[in-house]
């Protein structure tokens, strides 16, 4: 089964956060993490449910996994039926998201890769 993958523009906005603080240094590397990414983040659309539980899953009570990027970006994202919605990208680093962190901003239906 193929899910198809949907990105928030919150998450949207991580990326471009992430992405801009490397290119300060690096616009090349900067490149290259931000396109893999986005292959991390499409191998979603196959076997979605091999990536753990989140720890926010506790605080958000939905279903929240999480992929694993490049040893230290934490992709969060939720399985609902046959659609993976990815809602936030994290640094190891950063503290586990509370409810109110999470919940934010809202998380609008744009698609942003389609499998």
């Amino acid at each position: 089964m193929t899910y198809r993958v949907r990105i928030t523009p919150t998450a949207l906005a991580d990326a471009e956060k992430v992405y801009l603080w490397i290119a300060q240094n690096s616009p090349v590397q900067a490149a290259n993490w931000f396109n893999g990414l986005f292959g991390a983040i499409d191998t979603l659309a196959f076997l979605p449910r091999r990536c753990p539980v989140a720890p926010e899953q506790k605080i958000i009570g939905d279903e929240i996994r999480c992929l694993l990027y490049k040893k230290f970006y934490r992709i969060l994202y939720g399985i609902e039926e046959e659609t993976v919605t990815i809602y936030h990208i994290r640094h190891t680093a950063q503290q586990w998201m509370t409810r109110e962190e999470f919940l934010q901003e809202p998380y609008s239906d744009v698609d942003q890769e389609e499998n």
